[in-house]
Parts: structure tokens; sequence; C-alpha cells
């Protein structure tokens, strides 16, 4: 797994991925366009795992598998190739050190996410790797609550670190904390590699592929299929092995066995 080289990748490969021709200049509305257009194109996904497909942290290696394979990843594999996307088009990129807000308080291990500040006028919290979150960058240096669609988000200072919370009806939750240090794929491999091999993983547990959609959210979780939208939600359960990978190459793209 260990790998850590970054590369400069080919730009017009990247774009034709991620079905973007919008403005290409160092600018939030370019960073708003890339980020919404990665979220849209690249699902989040973990079947590596359970296909024993060893996940290498480098650019050429990420490059491979999600443009040129187009497939997805986690955090680590969304975000760093993000980031090597933004260096190639001129944006000053860092990635951080985000620890992940479990449901009965407190937080996970450093490392255990990737997210990725971008500095422009000022710095931007950017995410394409944590599931159902921002779909828009996140200014840094405000506590003031930022509004997206139907959705509201707060990135404010907590002892030393900054939390991300996301409002849940009138609920404000934690999704993750992280500080601005800035780090490279070599420090975030060995929880690289406890996500890919522990039993007590989430994502040893369950296989997951999901995307944004301009609608909402679209998930495989298991053998569920749970789409969301402003309609509301519906949920299916598939039926065979057969129909779950139909499922993955129609609704994500995602092709496991290419030559099968």
């Amino acid at each position: 797994m260990s790998g850590g080289k970054k590369v400069e990748v080919n730009v017009a490969a990247y774009l034709e991925r991620i079905n973007y021709d919008g403005p290409l200049d160092v600018s939030l509305e370019t960073l708003r366009k890339l980020q919404l257009a990665h979220l849209y194109a690249v699902p989040f996904e973990n079947l590596s795992i359970h296909a024993h497909e060893p996940i290498v942290l480098d650019d050429e290696a990420l490059f491979t598998k999600i443009v040129e394979r187009r497939r997805g990843g986690f955090c680590y594999e969304a975000n760093g190739l993000f980031a090597a996307l933004l260096r190639a088009l001129g944006f000053a990129v860092t990635m951080l050190s985000a620890e992940v807000a479990h449901a009965d308080g407190g937080f996970s291990q450093p490392f255990d996410h990737m997210a990725l500040m971008v500095k422009l006028e000022e710095p931007w919290l950017v995410d394409v790797g944590f599931g159902d979150s921002a779909l828009q960058p996140l200014r840094l240096d405000t506590p003031s609550q930022q509004e997206q669609g139907a959705q509201a988000f707060k990135i404010v200072p907590d002892d030393g670190y900054l939390v991300l919370l996301r409002r849940d009806g009138s609920e404000w939750k934690p999704q993750y904390r992280f500080t601005l240090e800035s780090h490279e794929y070599a420090d975030y491999e060995e929880m690289c590699r406890y996500h890919q091999t522990s039993p007590q993983s989430h994502f040893t547990q369950n296989k997951v592929c999901s995307r944004a959609t301009p609608d909402g959210r679209m998930t495989l979780s298991g053998m569920r299929l749970i789409v969301t939208s402003k309609d509301g939600r519906t949920e299916r359960t598939l039926a065979s092995d057969e129909d779950y990978e139909e499922t993955l190459r129609r609704q994500f793209g995602v092709v496991m066995r290419p030559d099968g």
C-alpha cells in the first residue's frame, strides 16, 4: 500500500471523467464547480476493500483507478486525487488530518479522514470524500452558519481544533474535527491500512457506493439501493449478485470486473 508519489495529472482526462467543461482559472467559482462536478461523477465507495484490491496512496495509482478505470474511492483516494487536480490547475492545496465524530460522543483517531484546505483570498475547506456532506467549499475563517440549499454547516473552534458541524433539524451535530497542519500521503497510510484490514473498521463490515445527484443522493449499501430526493426516500433490496453488478454499472458507472 505504500506510495506517496505526487505527479502531474492529465488534466484533460480528469475533467472528462468528471464531465467538466467550466472555467479553469484559480477562483472560488472554479473551485465550487469542480467540487460539485466531482461529487456528481465520482462515487464514494469502498469496493476495493471487499474485492481485495490494494489501495495505493499516490497520484499515479489513484489516477489509474478513478480516472482510467472510472472507479470511485474513499476519503484518502478521492480527496488525494482531487488535490492533485487542483494543484495542476494552480490552486494552493493542503491535505488535512480529520477525526470523525462518534454517534455517542467523542472523535476517532487522527488521520481517520482526509480533508483539504484550499487557499484563495481566504482559506476554504474542501471535501469530496466524506459521503453525504457539503457539496461546495466552506469558509474556514468564520464560525457563522453557511447554507447550501437545504443544508447548513458551521466550522467552529474547539480546544485547538476546528469542528465541522451540520444542521440536523434543530440540532447542530459534529461531522469531524481537524487542524490546519499540512500532511502527505504517508501520514495517512497506517489508518488507510486499518480501514482495509480491521474487523472494527466500518469499511470492512459493509460494501457501500454512494454519489450525490442534482436532486439528492443515491447509495448502494450492501444489497440495498437507497435514493433520496426532494420528493422523499425510496429503498429496494437487490435480488441477486447480477442485479448488484448491473446497478453498480447503471447508476454509478462502476464495473468491478471489466473482463468478466
